[in-house]
């Protein structure tokens, strides 16, 4: 597994290393010693997660808040996302800035979040089965969110806005400059 590392300290790629024969392919998914040893970080996950999207579908941008925050190790079984990060640890050298990726199941990449990040993503393919681990369960009372369409963060969802399909809750969810207060 090699490690790639993103514009936003916390947040890096980790490509696997795919076996390929006639039968199709093998990979590794998560090894704790070799995540480990490639990224320094000793992480418990405690649950893992999984969605379900159509084409359109956006999802975010959430994250935990307080001691429930979360790390996250996500990625893509079928199809294909716009997956995007935005750093909110107000302390960081990078406040305020987003990294995106495309993440789908050619490339088999996956991207580590660390805590204090918002996260979010928008189905590009006709499906998408999207899959991550958490290093803390999720406590609804922690919640947290940014506007998907905030002015501050300008963010590129790469489809066409009529093209969305976004849950109630998420329409609804504050500015950056709202939630970070």
């Amino acid at each position: 597994m090699e490690l790639q590392h993103t514009p936003l300290k916390g947040c890096f790629i980790l490509k696997p290393d795919i076996f390929k024969d006639n039968r199709g392919f093998f990979y590794e998914t998560y090894n704790k010693t070799t995540f480990k040893k490639i990224t320094s970080l000793s992480i418990d996950f405690v649950q893992d997660n999984q969605s379900n999207s159509t084409y359109g579908t956006l999802r975010g941008l959430h994250y935990q808040k307080g001691k429930m925050a979360q790390a996250k190790l996500v990625r893509v079984i079928q199809g294909k996302v716009l997956d995007i990060v935005v750093d909110i640890r107000k302390d960081s050298q990078t406040y305020g800035q987003h990294f995106s990726i495309i993440l789908d199941d050619t490339n088999k990449l996956q991207l580590f979040i660390q805590r204090g990040f918002a996260h979010g993503f928008i189905t590009l393919s006709k499906n998408s089965v999207f899959s991550y681990k958490c290093d803390n369960f999720y406590d609804k009372t922690s919640d947290g969110g940014i506007i998907y369409n905030d002015a501050t963060l300008s963010l590129n969802w790469h489809l066409p806005k009529e093209d969305f399909i976004i849950s109630k809750k998420d329409k609804q969810l504050p500015t950056f400059n709202e939630a970070i207060e």
